[in-house]
């Protein structure tokens, strides 16, 4: 009897921890979202704001094309096999190791790349995009309505269409993409022996 008391009280401690490291880590993530939103919003506006109207498109396309690169590196951590890079990292492959803490972290890299990234880039390429009809009918070019209707159905399509492609492309090549964002990482965080 004894022995299963104490057994279950070093997992109500072991639940507690975990209890505990999960609400630091909601804590953090929605500090870093407001941060991140915040910056990156407030680069987009001043972007947008000294740009022509060709120059807003592209900064636009380029906040949805981030919103689905940082999609797929959330699906593909998600998804790959940790066996390889285990020997990669045991032949001292560069990137290996980074790669390796990314896959010990996937539930958290993929809510930081998917909910964090992907949202606030989509919410940024909405008000990116409110911006350029408010410019285009202030301009006379078409109807503010219109122009509404056409720009956030674009932005939807090529978002959900290119997070589409890339989720098929994530799942059939994440060794591949996790490779390449291990070595890149490995960069600023391994060190050359």
């Amino acid at each position: 009897m004894k022995k299963k008391k104490g057994e279950k009280e070093k997992e109500r401690e072991k639940n507690k921890e975990k209890s505990k490291s999960q609400r630091a880590w909601i804590i953090s993530i929605t500090v870093c979202a407001f941060f991140l939103s915040v910056s990156m919003n407030l680069l987009s506006d001043l972007l947008m704001r000294r740009s022509d109207i060709l120059a807003a498109f592209i900064i636009l396309i380029a906040i949805v094309v981030i919103g689905i690169i940082f999609d797929i590196v959330g699906v593909a951590v998600a998804v790959v096999d940790p066996a390889s890079f285990h020997s990669m990292a045991s032949h001292r492959v560069r990137g290996a190791r980074s790669s390796l803490t990314l896959i010990r972290n996937a539930p958290k890299v993929s809510s930081l790349c998917n909910d964090v990234v992907g949202d606030t880039c989509g919410i940024i390429s909405g008000t990116s995009a409110a911006y350029i009809v408010t410019q285009l009918s202030n301009a006379g070019i078409l109807d503010y309505a219109l122009l509404s209707l056409l720009l956030s159905g674009l932005i939807a399509s090529l978002t959900i269409g290119g997070k589409a492609i890339g989720k098929e492309f994530a799942m059939s090549r994440s060794k591949m993409i996790i490779t390449f964002i291990g070595r890149l990482l490995a960069v600023f965080t391994e060190r050359r022996k």
